[in-house]
């Protein structure tokens, strides 16, 4: 049985997997144009506090893919002692610039305390976003930020399949790709290297 996926986790692998492979070896990229960045929005408006008011532009764009940098730069940081994705091994930022772009981009939504104080129980505060304010990129950094600092992140891994630069969630003990399709080619890959080695 699958493990759930909590919304953060989702959004923020999301982000991530709109990096992915082309299928001919190389890496495509989901957000080149604003119209993917668009599309994508759509697709997750539901999870998107603030899609709807959200407009795709050159900018936007930009700041997302800045955001994503540091989300994947965070994830390869995550599943360490095991390697990065292929896509990130030689241009992943510093983790110390990733992290100051999760925290700034998130700092874009305002909150409000919020006072919960039950019967015989110690007032305690806590703090909610509000809905007026922030953008597009505040709402994803939150949940990266959610996401990493909760005990999903254990289970954060990247596929080493050929030609996949996918991050995934472990769901079970034994997995070790993304998807069968990968574990597929991984054996492929295995089974043609080693009746050339025997050769």
């Amino acid at each position: 049985m699958r493990d759930a996926i909590s919304r953060d986790a989702r959004l923020a692998l999301d982000l991530a997997l709109t990096v992915r492979h082309d299928g001919d070896g190389g890496v495509a990229d989901d957000l080149v144009e604003p119209s993917g960045l668009a599309g994508w929005v759509r697709a997750h408006a539901d999870d998107l506090p603030h899609a709807a008011g959200c407009s795709v532009d050159a900018e936007t764009l930009a700041a997302v893919l800045e955001l994503r940098a540091a989300v994947r730069a965070l994830f390869a940081r995550a599943v360490r002692p095991g390697e990065p994705s292929p896509a990130d091994a030689r241009r992943l930022i510093p983790a110390s610039e990733a992290v100051r772009r999760l925290n700034e981009a998130a700092a874009r939504v305002p909150t409000v305390p919020v006072l919960h104080w039950p019967e015989d129980t110690a007032p305690v505060l806590h703090r909610r976003a509000t809905t007026t304010g922030g953008d597009l990129t505040a709402d994803l950094a939150q949940a990266a930020i959610t996401f990493l600092a909760s005990p999903e992140r254990e289970r954060l891994r990247a596929c080493h399949a050929p030609r996949c630069v996918r991050y995934f969630l472990k769901a079970h003990p034994r997995q070790e790709w993304c998807k069968p399709a990968c574990g597929n080619r991984a054996r492929v890959a295995r089974h043609h290297e080693r009746h050339r080695g025997a050769a």
